[in-house]
């Protein structure tokens, strides 16, 4: 019974930590800074996390698991619905631990649990996405080479990665990223386009008629 406080604690630690790390940006987010954002010591934080990159490893910890429940989607035949799914879940990811985005270069350079874990994201996401479009074309919904089907895999993580990036040059002081995330998908989608036939196609458009122009 003892433990369920500091289990709880440490809990809030994290889910407190994720909050303002979004809202000020992880560099500009102290220790100091969430312990009294939580109304707690510094030393009871302390007790729980001795610096802020362990808050970081846990929060990354967290990141990985839910979004490997993401990329690991079964192989074999795929529908044009099913890659939008597949974005639109990825990028609910992206919006919810968007400060691992947003301060993505930083954090490589000085944390080596990101580095060597966002390294495994970008290849499984590559695979992943390859993997549908390879069931795209098994299913006759679109038609391209082996080699194509790699290009539109990497840049189609490509936007995905640095999607809020771009977004935070376009409106620095904007607070839309949420409902912008929905033009990242379907700018994910387009690279699609030229290489789906018939019924996919059009199906494409209309599901991208509420993104086009924004």
């Amino acid at each position: 019974m003892e433990n369920k406080p500091k289990r709880r604690t440490r809990e809030r630690i994290i889910e407190t930590s994720l909050r303002l790390f979004n809202d000020f940006g992880e560099p500009n987010v102290t220790t100091a800074f969430i312990a009294d954002e939580m109304n707690i010591s510094p030393g009871n934080l302390y007790y729980h996390f001795h610096k802020k990159d362990e808050i970081v490893d846990a929060i990354f910890t967290a990141f990985r698991r839910e979004l490997n429940a993401v990329l690991t989607m079964p192989g074999g035949r795929a529908h044009v619905e099913d890659v939008w799914l597949f974005l639109h879940l990825l990028f609910e990811q992206v919006w919810k631990y968007r400060f691992i985005y947003r301060d993505l270069n930083d954090l490589l350079t000085r944390n080596r649990q990101v580095e060597i874990g966002f390294k495994q994201i970008v290849a499984q996401q590559v695979r992943t996405t390859a993997s549908l479009c390879e069931g795209l074309v098994q299913t006759g919904a679109m038609l391209a080479r082996p080699s194509e089907v790699r290009a539109l895999a990497i840049n189609m993580s490509l936007i995905t990665t640095y999607w809020l990036s771009y977004e935070y040059t376009r409106d620095p002081r904007g607070n839309h990223y949420a409902a912008r995330l929905g033009r990242g998908v379907y700018q994910s989608m387009s690279l699609l386009a030229p290489y789906l036939l018939g019924d996919s196609r059009v199906l494409l458009e209309r599901l991208s008629e509420e993104y086009i122009d924004q």
